[in-house]
């Protein structure tokens, strides 16, 4: 009995101090979090901007860029599966997270192109492979496109940028209204934006969903100035470059509220060298939604393209087409 009575007042304790103090319980959190991953916090300055960065592991680079509203703690969970094998690396893009933000900047993907580029070359890294979702999965599929020689593959997870991906009944009302679940007035409507981007409920504690509600909140001048120059001064990538050379795996959560599945066809028309996996029952962030799975694909992707030859010699097989496999959870 006594042991009971002690894990309920521990348990007490843990739920009193996630709700009084939100803000120390959500850095709590999230640095156990990091730790599990084997990610430390690390920090550059770009373009007069303060870009702080997750980094963990060692071998090839892994750079991975979170999406519209979102921060480099979107992988997190994610990068436990695979600081095992390479060394991964997630910013802060300028304009979200806890990056510097510079109400007078421009914030469209080709300007944040340019940013990574220039936190690459910080890092002393001319070659990596690149992933990224929603909005990120866009700048990396640009920043392939517009530099080749820079990126060695593509992990483009529910990506932006194209016109297949974009139709969708969320993003026709934004054009209509100017409103959308991912630009928050309220801390209230934290509600509504997690259902929007994911199938089932995430699991985060009161203490994160607060703090990313505040800042969401805080955010919301710049971050509707910022989605109005996405959605209107951003053509897609289908409109100006014919073909992108780089591999690429394209994964897709077929519950995406935000950006249509179709769009994962339209990418792969787009990437003659890549691979379509669709994953049922996800929504728009399958590194959160369903992060073992999603590293899974990624390291079958990676092995295969380390390994093309099949057993026994013989000529080299292609990466699959754009059926892929439906993957569950």
């Amino acid at each position: 009995m006594i042991y009971f009575c002690v894990a309920a007042a521990l348990v007490l304790a843990v739920v009193l101090f996630d709700v009084l103090a939100p803000g120390r319980a959500a850095r709590f959190w999230i640095g156990l979090e990091r730790r599990r991953a084997r990610l430390v916090l690390k920090r550059l300055t770009i373009a007069g901007l303060n870009m702080p960065y997750l980094e963990g592991g060692r071998g090839e680079a892994l750079v991975l860029v979170h999406g519209f509203g979102g921060d480099k703690d979107n992988f997190t969970r994610l990068a436990g599966f695979l600081t095992c094998k390479y060394r991964v690396i997630i910013p802060d893009l300028p304009g979200f997270g806890d990056a510097g933000r510079d109400p007078t900047a421009s914030y469209g993907v080709a300007d944040q192109v340019e940013r990574l580029l220039e936190f690459l070359a910080a890092l002393g890294l001319d070659r990596v492979h690149l992933g990224g979702n929603s909005m990120g999965g866009f700048i990396a599929a640009e920043c392939a496109a517009r530099h080749p020689q820079r990126v060695a593959s593509l992990w483009l997870l529910d990506a932006a940028g194209t016109a297949a991906a974009h139709d969708t009944p969320m993003l026709q009302h934004y054009e209509a209204s100017g409103e959308m679940p991912l630009l928050l007035r309220s801390t209230a409507d934290v509600g509504a934006l997690f259902k929007a981007i994911a199938a089932k409920p995430l699991f985060l504690t009161y203490s994160v969903k607060t703090v990313l509600a505040r800042r969401a909140v805080s955010d919301y001048p710049l971050h509707a100035r910022i989605m109005a120059q996405l959605f209107h001064q951003s053509s897609p990538l289908e409109s100006r470059f014919k073909t992108i050379a780089a591999p690429a795996l394209i994964v897709w959560g077929t519950e995406d509220k935000v950006l249509n599945p179709r769009g994962a066809s339209a990418l792969h028309a787009l990437l003659p060298n890549s691979r379509v996996v669709l994953m049922s029952g996800v929504g728009h962030v399958p590194m959160l939604e369903a992060p073992r799975n999603t590293a899974e694909e990624y390291l079958r992707f990676r092995a295969a393209a380390a390994d093309p030859e099949p057993a026994g010699g013989g000529s080299r097989p292609r990466l699959p087409g754009a059926r892929g496999r439906r993957q569950g959870r």
